[in-house]
C-alpha cells in the first residue's frame, strides 16, 4: 500500500494540495489558511487517482475487514468510494448534504439495510464536521458505522475532539504533518513555513503565524 509521504508527493504534485504561506486563502468562515485542498483534482489525474483508490481498498481490508458497505460523502468522495468499492467488490452509496426535495426524499442514496457494517470514505477531514453528520444520518437509518477513510487530513485538535465525541475513528491517507516533510524536501516550502503551518493547523483563528517571515518557493 502506498505511504503517507506517496501520497503527499502525488497531491502536491498536481496541486491537489497546495501551500501559499505568503499570500493565504480566505475561507468562508472568514479565516486565513495557508493551505488549500480540492481532492476532486486526484480524479483528472488517472496515476493519482489509482494511487488514492487503491490505498483507501487497501486501508479499509486493513482496517476494516468486516465492512459490508462503503458510503461516500457529498460530493467529493462518492467517486473515491465507487472506486475502491468497485476494488474491494463491495457495494457503495453516498450520503447526500440535505434530504432531497421532491420524490421519495432521499438522504442516503443506494440500498443500505440495518445493521449493515459501514465505512466512510470522505476527501477531506477539516473540522470533522461534515463527516460526524454523515455518520449521524448513516446511524440513524440502522448501519453500524465501523469508522471513516479520507485522502487527507489537517489533523486540527478540534476535529480529533469532536470525532472523539462522535465515537468515530478516522484514518487518513495522509496528514498536513507528512505533507510539508515532503513539501519541504521537494522544495514547495521552506524549513520556517513548514512551521507556520503547522501552527496555522494547531489554532486556526489564531493568525500570529502570519506574523512569521518566510519565503515560499
Amino acid at each position: 500500500m502506498a505511504n503517507q509521504y506517496d501520497v503527499a508527493r502525488a497531491l502536491l504534485s498536481i496541486q491537489a494540495v497546495f501551500l501559499q504561506p505568503n499570500k493565504p486563502f480566505t475561507w468562508a468562515s472568514g479565516i486565513k489558511s495557508p493551505i488549500y485542498c480540492d481532492n476532486r483534482l486526484t480524479l483528472s489525474h488517472t496515476e493519482t487517482r489509482t494511487l488514492v483508490d487503491e490505498a483507501i481498498a487497501e486501508m479499509v481490508k486493513l482496517l476494516y475487514p468486516t465492512a459490508e458497505m462503503l458510503m461516500g460523502t457529498a460530493t467529493a468522495g462518492i467517486a473515491h468510494a465507487a472506486i475502491a468499492a468497485d476494488r474491494l467488490a463491495l457495494p457503495m452509496g453516498y450520503v447526500r448534504g440535505s434530504a432531497k426535495d421532491h420524490g421519495r426524499h432521499n438522504q442516503i442514496e443506494g440500498r443500505m439495510d440495518p445493521g449493515t457494517q459501514v465505512v466512510i470514505i470522505e476527501d477531506l477531514i477539516s473540522t470533522g464536521g461534515s463527516v460526524i453528520e454523515c455518520a449521524e444520518v448513516l446511524r440513524e437509518a440502522g448501519a453500524e458505522v465501523l469508522g471513516v477513510v479520507s485522502i487527507f487530513s489537517y489533523g486540527m485538535p478540534i476535529a480529533a475532539e469532536r470525532l472523539g465525541a462522535a465515537d468515530l475513528a478516522c484514518d487518513s491517507l495522509c496528514t498536513l504533518d507528512s505533507l510539508v516533510e515532503v513539501a519541504v524536501e521537494d522544495g514547495y516550502i521552506t524549513a520556517l513555513d513548514r512551521e507556520r503551518l503547522i501552527a496555522f493547523r494547531n489554532n486556526p483563528k489564531d493568525e500570529s503565524w502570519m506574523e512569521a517571515t518566510g519565503e515560499s518557493l
